[in-house]
């Protein structure tokens, strides 16, 4: 009986999955995002900005590397368990982007006719966001046509459709880095008042998970290049990169145009 025990025991326990990828894709995002924003934007220290990038990118890039690579050569104990964890995940995610925006919104209310504040430029552009939008629309479009390849089998068609699709991303993020130099050289900041706060707190923690989302695409890309995939991995970055899609409507309706 207790050699049966512990054969169950030796059993059950080899059941258990563990994974450092996690960890490591969370020091990532906290040096390279939390840190490394408050060094540039709140502190102006460029050093320490590139130090936290330092440390924060091949972190990021070696937890997703190592995430991938376990998704695609390890079978999970529990089949279809991450279609079912990826949308809990997103749940916390919208709580992270609800209280940013309630704390605009309350500024924003009571703030009332005196908005928007002192410091504000009256020519910011408008149009680059509608750009921006139909930028990010299309690239949801062309990683669900990756994922119609794949449930073809169409290894080939998967590769180039995500591809377009991080071409995409990356003019997203461009546009970004344009619109941030540009406001800079206005003299628009985040220290400037408290919509540039706002601002571009809500707009760097979106691009902050377009730049997750780009990475994901590539853990794909790289995968399909090998002649990998995983369904439930190909799954997953589209569910969060289109729940990245819908987020940027509340940022465009909310912030550039209310």
């Amino acid at each position: 009986m207790a050699n049966t025990a512990s054969a169950h025991g030796h059993a059950h326990a080899h059941h258990w999955e563990t994974s450092v990828a996690p960890l490591l894709i969370v020091i990532g995002v906290l040096f390279l995002v939390v840190f490394g924003f408050l060094s540039w934007f709140s502190y102006n220290n460029i050093l320490w900005t590139q130090i936290c990038a330092g440390i924060g990118t091949p972190l990021l890039l070696a937890g997703i590397a190592k995430w991938t690579a376990e998704a695609l050569t390890q079978k999970p104990v529990v089949e279809g368990l991450t279609p079912i964890a990826l949308p809990l995940f997103i749940v916390s995610e919208v709580f992270i982007f609800l209280g940013l925006f309630t704390s605009y919104w309350t500024m924003r209310l009571s703030a009332g006719d005196n908005w928007p504040p002192a410091g504000t430029p009256t020519d910011m552009n408008l149009i680059l966001p509608i750009i921006m939008t139909v930028i990010l629309v299309t690239s949801s479009f062309t990683y669900h046509v990756a994922e119609e390849k794949l449930a073809k089998n169409d290894i080939g068609g998967v590769r180039l459709w995500v591809f377009i699709s991080i071409v995409l991303g990356a003019i997203f993020l461009g546009c970004t880095v344009y619109e941030y130099q540009h406001l800079f050289h206005m003299n628009f900041k985040p220290s400037t008042n408290a919509y540039s706060t706002a601002f571009y707190s809500i707009t760097g923690f979106h691009a902050s998970h377009v730049l997750v989302g780009l990475g994901a695409f590539l853990t794909v890309l790289i995968a399909a290049l090998a002649g990998k995939t995983n369904k439930y991995l190909t799954f997953c970055v589209g569910l969060y990169w289109h729940f990245v899609d819908v987020v940027w409507f509340f940022v465009v309706s909310q912030v550039y145009y209310w």
